[in-house]
């Protein structure tokens, strides 16, 4: 309890007995053996869920627990996301192990992977899996099915123009959840409707509809002796421009990212100066899940097209 006697939340642990003896019973069906947690490596820092790297000392998985009501909903899409951008995205993942229903909530378990440090090359073939992605085309914007970015339901409905799948599909949805999150002060949603209407002199040249990981920040990258293996998406056949965008949205990535992309496909003209309005969406989203906090960001971002 704190002071005034409100409670304070405090995330469950994947080593609790109530999720912990589930997952093993699940991982020791997966490897025929039987399975139990010797080395826990907390993840939390670095997820939107409680996660984290469990091992018997043998074989790893890596698992994180959603409490929310769609988290079951919320796990089978990403799976399928993650088998998609295996087959036809031709990308590396992680191998999908389960995902198991518990007592509050639902774990997903995944293989875990290996990671090494970063070199110069690594960065490369980070742009490199990008441009893999994106060789993969369709003949409209959006997906057959929706999605999720992060906690946020992300609208994938099926657009013939970019310009208005981006509007109508993510900035409105956007702002309307921001604003209900009562973060989004209302001279800063004006100035975004503003924008939003100006959306066909923004947006640059007519596109083909890429395959996108959705959420491409660097960190949804792990670095493995085999290649980039790749979590976390929330895809749909957009602007490839967004991934490009998102893969420094927290953190500065090297020229290297931007060079090994080039070797497989060109970056249009004007990228620079259309970055940030593609970050707009996943600011609205910060400012949502993450508070005010984030809107410092948004609002830089939208003064850039004042």
């Amino acid at each position: 309890m704190t002071d005034n006697h409100t409670e304070q939340y405090v995330p469950r642990k994947l080593t609790e007995e109530s999720l912990r003896i589930p997952l093993e019973q699940y991982v020791s069906k997966f490897t025929g053996r039987r399975w139990m947690v010797k080395v826990f490596t907390d993840l939390a820092d670095y997820a939107c869920h409680p996660a984290a790297i469990l091992s018997d000392g043998t074989f790893a998985v890596f698992a994180k627990f959603s409490e929310a009501i769609n988290g079951l909903e919320q796990f089978e899409i990403e799976v399928a996301s993650l088998r998609f951008l295996a087959q036809p995205g031709g990308v590396l993942i992680p191998t999908p192990i389960g995902i198991i229903p518990v007592e509050g909530g639902t774990i997903l378990v995944l293989e875990a992977v290996q990671q090494v440090d970063r070199s110069n090359h690594h960065w490369r073939r980070l742009g490199q899996t990008l441009a893999k992605l994106h060789k993969v085309k369709a003949d409209r914007f959006g997906l057959e099915t929706h999605g999720y970015f992060g906690p946020i339901y992300q609208d994938n409905t099926s657009k013939s123009n970019w310009v208005e799948f981006y509007a109508e599909c993510r900035l409105l949805p956007g702002m309307k959840l921001a604003n209900e999150s009562g973060n989004l002060p209302f001279d800063v949603a004006k100035k975004l409707e503003r924008i939003i209407n100006r959306l066909p002199e923004l947006c640059g040249p007519d596109v083909v509809p890429s395959l996108l990981h959705g959420d491409a920040q660097q960190n949804n990258f792990i670095c493995t002796e085999a290649g980039e293996v790749v979590i976390d998406p929330a895809i749909y056949f957009g602007h490839p421009e967004i991934d490009l965008a998102t893969v420094d949205f927290f953190q500065p990535v090297p020229q290297d990212v931007f060079d090994g992309y080039q070797e497989e496909l060109p970056i249009a003209p004007g990228f620079l100066e259309r970055r940030s309005l593609w970050r707009i969406w996943g600011y609205l989203a910060c400012v949502t899940v993450g508070g005010a906090g984030y809107l410092e960001k948004l609002t830089g971002a939208i003064h850039e097209y004042k």
